[in-house]
């Protein structure tokens, strides 16, 4: 039973201001020097190794460093002109157009900040213009910007794989559909509040200089093709088995800095921060990364897993009111802890009992891994929306005008929220999206 205790200490710990990572180690050394003595220093060392030799997590730092030279590189400016040369005389069109841009940039980058602080900082100031309702335009950022999550590539999965002992080539092919469900689903949102009411988001009338058709389509294949070019080096690559997920970051990372060098965008400022920024995201994950294995290797060590047993057979839980109940932990953590601090705590507990029960023939596909993974996906994208900590609300607040609010934004992330319980419900009812795709190019099972 003292394993269990490790979980009131740990977030004792949060509460207080301690960062994640050294709460973890923290519980997590003197819990197991109670409970193993001298011999917990030799597990300690282990998993130092373990985490420092795991090939997979070499692909954190390149997508990390992706991300940031795709902020430079100038794609944004020229994707941003292109989507709305086509979506702004729609019903809210420039908010679609935000949600498609979002899209199409988070395929390139695989970082949820820099797909939000670069379409932000383009997006706003257009549609404050032309007097767009101050939430819509919140939750169209936070959520869109947030998108990272569930569209591949993501560093999300890079870390989620190892963690759930389930391959990161499936889950970047799995995300797809789901990730396009959910796209759908913010834009026929958006598109029914400003046909309901049209003063969220007045039309934008038509005007003089108008460019032709095939003006669009010079713009938009000049605009597109760059981003396309990234998504097939990183997603193709994985798709077609011409690359290993770590390989496939290593193309993108290639990639991102000759589109920088290409539009005349590099310097050796914009290369040392875009290392330096790479050197601390990765740091910050590898560290958490490290206390969260060490926190679970003595968890389980100490027999919490056998008592965790215990109790779900004394309250008589089936598998699927187990489900509900891992999703619902993960979204109600999701207003305290950030998206690592989750994987890191939940998953170890939560894989074996999802196993157990798709080992059983008669549940078919509900149960397969990578379909919980993609559920816990959209319930670790609704961490992004949910205060007090909101990671998304807090990025757009560093970029937004002082006309928007915290409260704007606060109400503006609702209906997303709500949406996304929608597609978890889709994707919890239809396996296949998330398991077809990867079944047909990977062949997982």
């Amino acid at each position: 039973m003292e394993a269990l205790l490790m979980f009131p200490a740990l977030f004792f710990l949060i509460f207080l201001g301690f960062p994640v990572a050294f709460s973890l180690m923290s519980v997590a050394f003197v819990f197991g020097l109670y409970t193993f003595g001298m011999a917990s220093f030799f597990q300690y060392t282990q998993k130092v190794e373990d985490i420092a030799s795991n090939f997979v997590l070499a692909a954190v730092p390149l997508f990390v460093f992706m991300g940031s030279m795709l902020e430079r590189s100038g794609i944004a400016e020229r994707l941003f002109e292109a989507v709305h040369l086509w979506t702004k005389r729609l019903p809210g069109g420039l908010a679609i157009g935000t949600v498609i841009m979002c899209i199409i940039f988070a395929a390139s980058t695989g970082v949820i900040g820099a797909t939000e602080t670069v379409v932000g900082l383009l997006a706003i100031p257009s549609m404050m213009r032309f007097k767009y309702d101050k939430s819509l335009i919140s939750g169209t950022i936070c959520a869109g910007g947030s998108l990272g999550t569930i569209i591949p590539p993501s560093v999300v999965v890079v870390v989620l794989g190892p963690i759930a002992d389930v391959s990161i080539g499936d889950l970047m092919v799995g995300m797809i559909f789901p990730g396009l469900v959910l796209s759908a689903l913010y834009v026929l949102y958006i598109l029914g509040l400003c046909i309901l009411r049209p003063s969220a988001a007045p039309r934008i009338k038509a005007e003089d200089d108008e460019p032709d058709l095939v003006t669009k389509l010079i713009i938009t294949f000049k605009a597109l093709v760059p981003p396309m070019l990234m998504i097939f080096a990183v997603l193709g690559s994985i798709m077609l088995g011409w690359a290993a997920p770590t390989e496939a970051a290593a193309l993108g990372a290639l990639g991102a800095f000759i589109l920088t060098l290409a539009y005349g965008q590099f310097t050796w400022r914009v290369f040392l921060e875009t290392i330096t920024k790479t050197l601390t995201v990765t740091a910050m994950i590898m560290l958490i990364l490290l206390g969260g294995s060490i926190f679970t290797g003595v968890f389980v060590g100490s027999g919490g897993m056998g008592v965790m047993r215990d109790m779900i057979e004394v309250v008589n839980f089936g598998p699927w009111e187990l489900l509900v109940l891992f999703l619902l932990l993960v979204f109600i953590a999701g207003f305290f802890l950030e998206w690592i601090s989750i994987l890191l705590i939940f998953v170890p507990l939560f894989m074996p009992f999802i196993r157990d029960a798709w080992a059983a023939s008669s549940y078919g596909s509900y149960f397969d891994p990578v379909w919980f993974c993609m559920l816990l996906l959209i319930m670790i994208q609704s961490s992004y929306l949910t205060p007090p900590m909101a990671p998304a609300i807090f990025y757009l607040r560093g970029i937004a005008p002082p006309e928007i609010t915290l409260r704007d934004m606060y109400w503006g992330v609702v209906p997303f929220l709500v949406i996304q319980v929608i597609a978890l419900a889709i994707v919890m009812a239809f396996p296949g999206l998330a398991l077809w795709l990867p079944d047909q190019l990977l062949g997982f099972n």
